[in-house]
């Protein structure tokens, strides 16, 4: 019997680690398994004729909030060319569901709720004997995950770009928004194991940064610390990635990281909000002050790739008390990713959203829409400094401006929110997304003029030298004449350029900074980098 299980990625670059996972209990099972895995970006006829063509007898989707709709959607068509075929619904986005899902949803035969890689071949086998399934299989935990591998291998994968990797499932805390919070219990898998496992993609060179999917990967610092002492050394080549809690990292475990070779790790940091109401509200009981401790000791190595996370939208948290928590972690991190509290099906936020006057969208990805403390207008000024984060700060296309400006006055929040009123103003542009590169600089650059203007500590020609280096570093084409400072002469970038390699010069560009070189400072276009401040005067 022939079984298709059917990923729709968010983007070209992911993969779904779930679908391998059950592929290969299915092989083993004896069954015949294809994956189709496609993203939201491909073309919707294509995506429907890559299932038709397959003639399965059974089709597995794995839905999640960001392609639910599209899942819906294929799984109809599918079921009106293929009758017959049993159409199967799996992950997290279908796991709290009930009956009336089925009277909604016809064409959808079963689900599976919860893990698969058991309960889905128990599915296929009673298929194959005639048997009919409950419309809902309720699976229990998977107990042979801490065996399993990196599954990549095991269906003919030439894995590329970013690869996921699972060494625990469960969580050691009950944050209310999170779906992790319904699960109990841990289960992990060996250092040894683990150790083998990551080893395994390093036979794969297309592979550039493994992401581990566990939710709190050092939930026990002695194994975190083994396997961080074990990647830092020359046997694994990749970028690792894991999601970790700053407040259980202990001395030895800043030790091990900081020996990590720089940008070998990248660190995810959960801070969600700095309110102490706001995180007894969702039973996210951590220590702020050692995590935002740990936070800025671990940024401060510089051998790191520190991400943090801040959620809007949480009970008690005004737009007053989300831009003190944003003023606490900005500029202590290399990405700041302001996200919107999502009520995810079965998570206790969405049970309990009445009580906490939460107002969401009924579709996916079930979003935020106001709260008893942030209105709708608040909101939507924090989704125009999120876009202006990513334009900015997060893009890595500032290196010398951000975060440096937002760091001059008294709050990087007020900042961006008087940026996101400028650029709304001035550009009349509410989607920083919609500004060319070019009116991104200008904006910038307008608005350092204003804030000097009304006496911020801002100096506006520094910022334009600042400017003026991310533009050269950064982009192919030709400095903007607002940008441009005084030419130099022929033999002012004859001298500049008298210790730079000849082979390098032709890609070279002179410029005179005041502030940021104190004289000339020589930019490699071709390099992307700053290669040489000179102190030669006029």
């Amino acid at each position: 019997m022939k079984t298709v299980l059917f990923a729709l990625n968010a983007s070209y670059s992911h993969t779904n680690l779930a679908v391998r996972a059950i592929g290969a209990t299915l092989r083993r099972a004896g069954f015949e398994t294809v994956l189709v895995e496609k993203n939201l970006k491909d073309a919707y006829h294509r995506v429907l004729w890559s299932l038709y063509e397959e003639k399965a007898a059974v089709y597995g989707f794995s839905a999640y909030i960001w392609n639910v709709s599209e899942m819906l959607r294929l799984a109809c068509e599918l079921k009106t060319l293929l009758p017959e075929a049993a159409i199967v619904f799996g992950g997290p986005e279908v796991s709290f569901c009930d009956e009336s899902f089925f009277a909604r949803y016809p064409f959808v035969d079963f689900i599976i709720a919860g893990e698969g890689e058991e309960a889905f071949p128990q599915l296929c086998s009673m298929l194959s004997c005639g048997k009919t399934p409950p419309h809902i299989l309720a699976a229990r935990p998977y107990r042979d995950f801490v065996h399993g591998g990196i599954y990549y291998d095991e269906i003919g994968d030439a894995p590329r770009g970013l690869v996921y990797y699972e060494s625990v499932r469960g969580c050691p805390f009950s944050c209310a928004y999170c779906l992790s919070s319904v699960t109990q219990g841990m289960r992990a898998k060996s250092v040894p194991h683990v150790l083998s496992d990551l080893a395994a993609f390093e036979r794969y060179d297309g592979i550039r940064t493994v992401k581990l999917v566990d939710r709190t990967f050092n939930f026990d610092r002695e194994r975190a610390g083994t396997i961080w002492r074990a990647l830092a050394g020359e046997a694994y080549t990749k970028e690792y990635h894991f999601e970790i809690c700053a407040a259980l990292l202990d001395e030895e475990s800043f030790a091990v990281l900081a020996r990590a070779p720089k940008g070998k790790f990248r660190l995810e940091i959960g801070v969600q909000s700095t309110n102490p109401d706001t995180l007894r509200a969702v039973h996210r009981a951590l220590d702020t002050d050692k995590t935002l401790t740990a936070m800025k000791r671990l940024h401060a190595m510089g051998n790191l790739h520190i991400h943090a996370d801040l959620i809007a939208g949480l009970p008690h948290e005004d737009f007053s008390s989300f831009g003190l928590s944003f003023d606490a972690v900005y500029g202590h991190c290399n990405v700041l990713q302001l996200g919107f509290l999502k009520l995810l099906l079965g998570c206790d936020l969405r049970e309990n959203a009445e009580k906490w006057g939460i107002r969401y969208s009924p579709y996916p990805p079930y979003e935020v829409l106001e709260t008893a403390d942030l209105s709708f207008d608040e909101l939507t000024r924090l989704r125009a400094i999120e876009g202006l984060l990513e334009r900015f700060s997060n893009s890595g296309k500032f290196p010398y401006t951000f975060p440096y400006l937002p760091l001059c006055g008294k709050s990087a929040f007020a900042f961006f929110s008087g940026l996101a009123a400028f650029a709304a103003e001035t550009f009349r542009c509410d989607d920083i997304s919609r500004l060319s590169q070019a009116e991104a600089f200008r904006l910038i650059l307008d608005y350092a003029e204003k804030l000097e203007k009304e006496g911020a500590p801002i100096c506006r020609e520094e910022v334009r030298e600042r400017l003026m280096i991310d533009f050269l570093i950064g982009e192919r084409r030709r400095l903007p004449p607002f940008l441009a400072s005084v030419p130099v002469t022929d033999k002012e970038r004859e001298r500049a350029l008298s210790s730079v390699p000849w082979q390098a010069r032709a890609g070279c560009e002179v410029v005179r900074c005041r502030f940021m070189g104190d004289g000339l400072l020589v930019v490699d276009r071709a390099a992307g980098a700053l290669i040489r401040t000179s102190d030669i005067a006029d």
